[in-house]
């Protein structure tokens, strides 16, 4: 018995003299009275109180006043969620790692278009004449030319288009990273949310719990309770603290997790909303809308990428052009005296390269084609996947609604026959056996609803990532 807590005279007073000591929903409004029946105090748990999602439910009479304030605090919370974790987002889009990588692959492949603009090195070659040919206007000592061979016309600008569309489809890589680094974020976030929602009620049930404990304190110095019911109350609540230290560590490790997605401190704070809820109605979406996905659009990006390689192969299979002059010098001849002694020779030339033995271009034409046949399969196969990853996380969306509105329903009942062990009490009897096992249920329902919500948002940041 020296385990057990024993209240002081006043608090004795007090319960003895107690009306009603609980509402629905955890909350906790006693009034305190003295013995000459003055108010002490009275507290009560706003947003419990006035509402309980999604419909504006009121489970106590609220003046037009307390109604307006209930939706401001609703829209502030749904508001101030969406905020911050979309200010977290741009936060791991700035710092990521990954999207800094692909970025630079972007700007590489960005580069290579600048790179496409090349010709041909111009061919410079210098010769000298040992034994010195000898010409009517002189004998030839050297030999010098330059040569330029360019491609054929439009070869330059296809090279360009090729390497734009391989850009392009790098610019696609970083949208898919952003919006699975989104997805990620978004995920780990609503795990912190679900880790504070348990902790907070499960600080609502400590605080239950022990006001029951003094109502068995109480109900022990009248004789109407045993000292195995005031103990069976403090194991709960030692059960419950072990939880809430258990989820605390939880919650650090999906703190760092998070932050490390950010790319910063992994000690910083993350702030969660106290509060979410489940709209009342869910868009409606059909698989059409998955044509916008980006790991679709890379495929296409692909696809556009190797008909612009095509063109390159079938303009590169064109003959190329050069153009060039050759310049001699001639020494001048000693033994006759004409009008041209001595003059050198200029020599412009046109060459052209034709590739008449070459099966390397046909061979690259065959190999975009099946190419081509490769990336159209890959796409139907990954519209599939996403197809079927979808309709998934519609079906699991939904059917944490489901789950969430029975949770509602089972919350209810549970504070009804919560309100009749009061009356009971109020009355003289009361099994405690009876109170452990509906707190044990509500406990269990609300833990079940902060799940649901949840699976509900985890799965709308799935559906988001795959069609938005």
């Amino acid at each position: 018995m020296s385990n057990i807590k024993q209240p002081a005279k006043s608090q004795k007073t007090t319960f003895m003299k107690t009306g009603k000591h609980f509402l629905k929903g955890k909350l906790i409004c006693f009034r305190n009275l003295t013995s000459n029946g003055h108010l002490l105090a009275s507290s009560f748990h706003l947003p419990t109180a006035i509402f309980r999602h999604p419909v504006l439910s009121f489970q106590h009479p609220a003046s037009s006043f307390q109604i307006i304030i209930t939706i401001l605090f609703l829209n502030i919370c749904v508001f101030g969620h969406s905020q911050s974790l979309r200010e977290y987002i741009n936060i791991a889009e700035a710092n990521n790692p990954e999207i800094q990588a692909f970025e630079l692959r972007y700007s590489i492949a960005e580069e290579k278009v600048n790179e496409a603009n090349w010709i041909p090195n111009t061919e410079v070659s210098a010769g000298y004449f040992v034994s010195e040919p000898e010409t009517r206007v002189g004998a030839q000592r050297a030999r010098i030319g330059v040569k330029q061979m360019l491609p054929w016309f439009g070869t330059i600008t296809a090279r360009e288009n090729f390497a734009t569309a391989m850009a392009d489809a790098e610019y696609v890589d970083i949208t898919i990273a952003k919006r699975k680094l989104a997805l990620s974020v978004a995920q780990s976030y609503y795990r912190l949310y679900a880790i504070r929602a348990k902790q907070a009620v499960l600080d609502e049930n400590i605080q239950l719990l022990e006001t029951y404990e003094q109502l068995a304190l109480t109900s022990v110095e009248v004789g109407k309770a045993s000292a195995v019911d005031v103990l069976r109350l403090q194991i709960r609540q030692n059960e419950l603290q072990q939880q809430k230290k258990v989820l605390e560590e939880e919650f650090r490790a999906e703190q760092t997790a998070f932050n490390n997605l950010l790319n910063r401190d992994a000690m910083m704070t993350v702030d969660v909303v106290p509060e979410m809820e489940i709209p009342r109605e869910d868009p409606f979406y059909t698989n059409d809308a998955l044509s916008l996905n980006p790991e679709l659009l890379k495929y296409d990006k692909l696809y556009e990428s190797v008909a612009q390689s095509e063109l390159l192969n079938q303009r590169e299979s064109l003959p190329m052009i050069g153009f060039g002059v050759d310049y001699l010098p001639v020494t001048e001849r000693s033994d006759v005296n004409f009008s041209d002694n001595g003059k050198d020779v200029l020599m412009p030339m046109v060459s052209v390269s034709i590739p008449i033995f070459n099966n390397r271009y046909k061979s690259i034409s065959k190999q975009n084609k099946l190419r081509q046949q490769e990336i159209e399969t890959q796409r139907e196969q990954r519209l599939n996947v996403l197809e079927s990853a979808f309709a998934k996380a519609k079906s699991q969306r939904n059917q944490a609604r489901i789950a969430y509105n029975t949770q509602l329903r089972n919350l209810k009942q549970a504070q009804d026959a919560e309100e009749i062990l009061v009356k009971n009490y109020e009355t003289g009897t009361i099994d405690f056996n009876d109170v452990l096992d509906i707190q044990e249920l509500q406990l269990k329902f609300q833990i079940n609803q902060i799940e649901s919500v949840q699976r509900y948002y985890v799965q709308s940041a799935i559906i988001n990532y795959l069609i938005n």
